[in-house]
């Protein structure tokens, strides 16, 4: 099934309804929010997306950790929330190097299957080329088919993978 049209935009305290709903359904079925960042640690949306605006800026990203953008994917036909993905403007982390990569995303539990992610990542990668990256490093869990799929749709070359707390996790290069 293909997805209807989504935009990419900051996150903006006016969907911070649908922000918390995001929240508890990945908590409700016991998820990871990969590219969420410490949204499941905020206890509010504001202290989420003030903490977001720290990391967009390489003067006030906390130290040991890289710059990033955050974004919500937005339906356009509804103006909803069905993901979210995290641009790292570089890599220079020792977890990031090894198998975290530049991006990290989700998709809502309920969402899924739909061609969100393909396309998500698709206009990350946009991003990530306007900000002069030349490669991007991305990884998914050894048995996330979906995610795998996603990743060697928009262009990624399996380099390797990596075992991380004894579970396997697949490396990919993204040349833009």
């Amino acid at each position: 099934m293909d997805s209807e049209e989504i935009r990419l935009i900051s996150p903006d305290i006016e969907y911070a309804d649908q922000i918390t709903a995001y929240k508890n359904e990945f908590i409700k079925v016991g998820d990871s929010m990969s590219g969420c960042g410490n949204l499941r640690k905020c206890k509010t949306t504001k202290e989420w997306i003030d903490g977001l605006k720290l990391f967009s800026d390489s003067k006030t990203c906390p130290e040991g950790m890289v710059p990033s953008n955050t974004y919500l994917a937005v339906r356009k036909s509804d103006n909803k929330l069905v993901g979210i993905i995290d641009l790292r403007m570089n890599i220079n982390n020792p977890v990031l190097k090894s198998w975290g990569g530049h991006i990290g995303y989700s998709v809502r539990p309920h969402e899924r299957r739909k061609g969100y992610a393909k396309k998500m990542l698709s206009l990350v990668l946009q991003n990530a080329k306007a900000l002069g990256l030349e490669r991007i490093m991305i990884s998914c869990d050894h048995d996330n088919i979906a995610s795998e799929k996603t990743i060697i749709a928009n262009g990624g070359k399996f380099e390797k993978t990596v075992d991380v707390n004894g579970k396997p996790v697949k490396v990919y290069w993204i040349t833009l």
